[in-house]
């Protein structure tokens, strides 16, 4: 981390700075966050800087070898396979431990999916930053490429309507009011003016879907995809207004396929300096220390069911072994100051937008600030410094 930067918003902090940032991130939407904002974002050196971008473009390069097409042929469950599956995902994250190994920073492979983050969110709170930290020099950026707002914006809104109106397009989700990531929904809104609809809002006729928008029924040409099937598969209660598996006259800006394709089920296969080794639960060596790994569900999102210590009994009793991965544990390092002497740890997302044509772009990152066993926030109930953040660095 940049020790000079750290050192210079440590020194300009106060709780007072803290609280403006959270009221301007929750007074600019129409939903708030229900998540903890972090009081900091991250300061990194050119050096670690490339070293992750380098290790994101390495490991989205392996997903698109024929090698890693095959690996990820059996990845999407029986049953829950959508037709008219695009050619590549339109978003891509990858997700690393700021890890310490052999005293110095680098970044190691936590994991990754081809599903949308939190694109919209992502460019609110950089605003909220600069505008409640104004001692954050303006050419210190969380985005990659050569982006600047934007034209981040311009390809945000590329790869969510393509070419169709906002009012063709929906953000779909499950019940997204309720959503813990409903502020992104309503950035996304405001951003590009496609609005968030629930799957029992839409009608189906024939092969296409509708929803109701200002009072008068609207065709549904594009769907940007946010529902996560393993959260609809827990809910027998709702009744969607059409069914994933038909084969349906929309475009889906997020295939679901791809959800399963590129995700944990990947981590096995990829294989770089940034990575762990990783196995299938059923394909585990005899000759591995089980301690020294994490066990992981393949498709459940938020940590649900993540177990930091595996043994053989809990293996045994597995229903579907080959649906949950082993992986190795990485050290996260204490790598951020606080002004309180408390260090906190950081997990970085590194976000990709893949346009129609043309390669995938490293566009905007995301931060995750923990001082708990585990990023999430139920691992980090009554702690400061931790949360929702973004990392920052200088333009060459």
């Amino acid at each position: 981390m940049d020790p000079s930067m750290r050192a210079r918003f440590n020194a300009d902090f106060s709780p007072a700075k803290y609280d403006a940032l959270v009221r301007c991130i929750q007074q600019s939407e129409r939903w708030p966050a229900d998540f903890r904002i972090s009081e900091t974002p991250l300061f990194l050196t050119r050096e670690l800087r490339d070293e992750i971008v380098a290790a994101a473009h390495a490991i989205v390069a392996q997903t698109r070898t024929p090698e890693f097409v095959r690996h990820a042929a059996s990845a999407v469950p029986a049953g829950l396979e959508v037709p008219n599956e695009s050619a590549h995902p339109h978003f891509l994250v990858v997700d690393f431990g700021i890890c310490e190994i052999q005293g110095r920073l680098t970044p190691r492979l936590i994991e990754l999916q081809a599903f949308p983050s939190l694109y919209g969110f992502q460019l609110l709170l950089l605003g909220c930053l600069r505008q409640c930290f104004p001692n954050i020099p303006r050419d210190w950026t969380s985005a990659f490429s050569g982006l600047k707002d934007e034209s981040y914006l311009a390809l945000l809104r590329e790869v969510i309507l393509g070419r169709s109106q906002p009012e063709n397009v929906i953000l779909l989700e499950i019940e997204p009011e309720k959503q813990k990531t409903r502020i992104d929904f309503a950035c996304t809104e405001s951003l590009t003016g496609v609005r968030p609809v629930c799957l029992t809002r839409i009608r189906q006729r024939g092969r296409q879907l509708f929803y109701e928008r200002d009072g008068r029924e609207v065709r549904i040409e594009r769907i940007y995809n946010r529902v996560i099937f393993d959260e609809l598969l827990r809910r027998p209660d709702l009744t969607p207004g059409f069914h994933f598996q038909d084969d349906l006259d929309v475009f889906w800006a997020g295939h679901p396929n791809w959800y399963f394709r590129i995700s944990k089920h990947s981590l096995p296969f990829l294989k770089t300096r940034h990575t762990a080794p990783a196995f299938f639960a059923d394909e585990f060596p005899p000759d591995e220390p089980l301690e020294d790994y994490v066990l992981k569900p393949l498709y459940s999102f938020a940590g649900l069911g993540v177990d930091m210590a595996p043994t053989p009994e809990k293996l045994a009793k597995l229903d579907s072994p080959h649906s949950w991965i082993l992986q190795k544990k990485v050290p996260y390092a204490e790598c951020v100051q606080t002004v309180d002497g408390r260090r906190s740890k950081a997990e970085i997302r590194m976000m990709f937008l893949w346009p129609n044509e043309g390669d995938p772009i490293l566009a905007n990152n995301l931060v995750r600030m923990s001082q708990g066993q585990m990023m999430g926030v139920d691992f980090n109930k009554e702690k400061t410094w931790v949360g929702a953040s973004i990392a920052l660095h200088g333009r060459d």
